[in-house]
C-alpha cells in the first residue's frame, strides 16, 4: 500500500471508531430517558377511584408498597446507565478528538 492509502484507511478506521462510539452514546441515552420516563410514569400518582372508603385506603397503601419498591430498583437501573452514559460519552469525546487530530495531521501532511 502506499502512504496515501495507509492514512485513508486510517481514517476509515479513525470515522468507524467515531460512529460506533457515538452508536453507543446514543443507545445509552436512550435506555437512559426510558428508565427515566417509567419512574416519571410511577411518580405521576393515579387518580383514585370510586371505591369505598377502607378499600380504596388499602389499594393506595398497597400501590405505594409497590411503586417505592419499583422506584428503588429504578433509582439503582438509572444510576448505573448514567454511569455507562458517562463512560460513553467520554468515549465518543475522545474518539473525535482522535479523528480530529488524524485528520489535522493527514491535511498538513498533504500539502
Amino acid at each position: 500500500m502506499s502512504p496515501a492509502q495507509d492514512r485513508a484507511r486510517i481514517a476509515e478506521l479513525a470515522q468507524m471508531m467515531l460512529d460506533h462510539r457515538l452508536g453507543l452514546l446514543r443507545t445509552t441515552g436512550t435506555e437512559l430517558d426510558r428508565s427515566k420516563l417509567q419512574l416519571q410514569a410511577i411518580n405521576t400518582a393515579a387518580e383514585p377511584a370510586s371505591l369505598p372508603l377502607v378499600t380504596g385506603q388499602t389499594v393506595g397503601l398497597t400501590y405505594e408498597r409497590w411503586a417505592n419498591v419499583r422506584r428503588s430498583d429504578l433509582n439503582l437501573v438509572i444510576a448505573r446507565q448514567t454511569a455507562s452514559w458517562i463512560s460513553a460519552r467520554e468515549d465518543a469525546v475522545t474518539a473525535f478528538g482522535r479523528f480530529q487530530a488524524l485528520r489535522a495531521l493527514f491535511n498538513t501532511l498533504e500539502k
